[in-house]
């Protein structure tokens, strides 16, 4: 019994003594300060309104050459779906009892699409496509499904003035746990 006496007590020594030393240092010692730049590679999301659009460009042109190479596998060669969903069709289907949810028929903003494809497509290697390259895919779908003509040069000014047809769809969830103002700059804390 003595003897476990003396372990609970160094143990209660050793706590005591890291616990001042954590609080001495402001933290526990551990991990370091993140820098502005690992900051920065996370702070990539776009916005409904398009804000945070990086710089960029393409053609739907250099977007249905990416798309064959990237995309076709899992979304199908005409974006009619495969391993993915599909991209394109359901127009008219969301009242039914059947819905089709593509990009055309449901999604309420192009500047969501950018943002989707920008952080997790590829499937297998998510964020490993450029600015440049997300603005080619984004350009490529949107033509697909009649929102963008075949020559059309894709920025941000572009995809922001996309209006996509089930824009109007949504309603505001007026449920006060759903309700969040954006911010992106000097946010208050509630």
């Amino acid at each position: 019994m003595a003897a476990l006496k003396k372990i609970v007590a160094s143990i209660g020594c050793f706590t005591l003594m890291g616990s001042a030393l954590a609080h001495e240092q402001g933290h526990f010692g551990i991990g370091t300060q993140a820098t502005d730049a690992e900051i920065a590679g996370w702070y990539i999301d776009v916005a409904p309104d398009g804000k945070n659009m990086p710089d960029g460009h393409a053609t739907v042109a250099d977007g249905e050459q990416l798309y064959s190479t990237a995309c076709a596998a899992c979304h199908g060669t005409k974006l009619e779906g495969g391993i993915g969903p599909a991209l394109v069709g359901g127009e008219g289907s969301l009242a039914t009892s059947k819905p089709v949810k593509t990009v055309g028929s449901y999604w309420p903003y192009a500047t969501t699409l950018f943002d989707y494809i920008r952080r997790a497509m590829p499937f297998q290697q998510p964020q490993s496509l450029s600015n440049d390259q997300v603005y080619a895919v984004t350009g490529y779908i949107l033509h697909k499904n009649g929102l963008l003509e075949a020559d059309a040069e894709i920025d941000a000014s572009t995809i922001r003035n996309v209006k996509m047809p089930n824009r109007d769809g949504f309603y505001e969830d007026d449920r006060p746990d759903s309700i969040a103002k954006a911010c992106y700059d000097n946010c208050e804390v509630d």
